[in-house]
């Protein structure tokens, strides 16, 4: 599977781990991230790796910043992406059965590196159950 990643610097040392691990696991990473600290605008690494996912480049994406929110929030902008704030691994699993998230937000901030990568683990693991949510999914994308 190719799975985009982006993060700012915030999230750049759990990125680098995150990365090791997907490539670990077999899968193509596209790094749309920064590798520094060096303090960045989170929009300018997460849009693009939304898009690769709005676009089919990417079947899935992990995102980071410090709290998780403008990353997430910068995601969900891109139709087709949902992108979900996790910081447990009910969150991760539940995102994934019920809302067929496509791109794992993670706080980098207020999660710890092991549980971030238990995150990735759940998410690319967990498959989406279908049924009822299906509907509900359906009706996430804005025809506006």
């Amino acid at each position: 599977m190719t799975i985009a990643v982006g993060n700012d610097h915030a999230g750049t040392e759990y990125k680098f781990e995150i990365v090791q691990l997907l490539e670990e696991l077999g899968h193509k990473v596209i790094n749309f991230g920064t590798n520094t600290n060096d303090s960045m605008d989170y929009p300018d690494a997460i849009h693009p790796a939304a898009e690769a996912v709005e676009t089919g480049q990417a079947e899935m994406g992990i995102i980071l910043c410090g709290s998780g929110n403008g990353a997430q929030m910068t995601a969900n902008k891109h139709q087709g992406v949902r992108a979900a704030l996790c910081w447990n691994n009910e969150l991760v699993e539940l995102t994934r059965q019920h809302n067929d998230a496509n791109v794992l937000t993670i706080p980098a901030r207020f999660v710890s590196l092991q549980q971030a990568l238990g995150f990735v683990k759940i998410f690319l693991s967990t498959e989406f159950e279908g049924g009822r949510h299906a509907n509900r999914v359906n009706k996430i994308a804005c025809d506006c």
